[in-house]
């Protein structure tokens, strides 16, 4: 599930994201933060009932772009997020912006610009750096069919693996 737009919270982002409303960076940033902590209960529950969780973006992507903006740090950026459940696999889904632009509706939210995007890729290789986490960086420009090939086998790898590891906390 990415950012949950029907909760209040969720509202007030995608009027932001629709340049309908505007919001102090640091603001909108811990607005994200909270949409996320919102699902937490729900997702330890689908955890624990071994069921698996897919995010769309999660933490990383809002450090990402909240650090992109030029007047954050990483680590202030992080600070919202630390406790939340930590992912056993990120993927990285690496597209060059030019590619990016030419899929459907590009342009349409706040965020995308070419210019922009640039800088928040250079943030999400900073946030690679960081080896306590398993990111995996898999090449979108191939097609639907070899990427969901692609994903699904890193995805049953991985599930393999984290079998009986226990739940951790992201960033502590």
């Amino acid at each position: 599930f990415p950012a949950d737009r029907t909760t209040e919270i969720g509202q007030l982002i995608s009027s932001y994201l629709g340049r309908e409303k505007n919001l102090e960076d640091h603001t909108i940033h811990l607005l994200f933060s909270a949409n996320r902590w919102e699902h937490v209960p729900m997702m330890k529950e689908k955890l624990q009932q071994g069921i698996t969780v897919v995010v769309d973006r999660y933490a990383f992507s809002g450090v990402a772009f909240t650090s992109a903006k030029g007047n954050f740090g990483l680590d202030w950026c992080k600070q919202p997020d630390v406790g939340l459940p930590k992912p056993d696999l990120i993927l990285f889904l690496q597209l060059n912006p030019e590619a990016a632009a030419e899929r459907g509706d590009f342009g349409q939210e706040r965020y995308e610009t070419s210019s922009f995007q640039e800088k928040v890729l250079q943030c999400f290789y900073c946030l690679m750096e960081d080896k306590t986490l398993n990111w995996k960086t898999v090449d979108a420009s191939k097609s639907i069919e070899d990427l969901h090939r692609e994903i699904k086998s890193i995805a049953k790898e991985t599930m393999q693996e984290v079998q009986n590891k226990p739940l951790g906390e992201l960033w502590k």
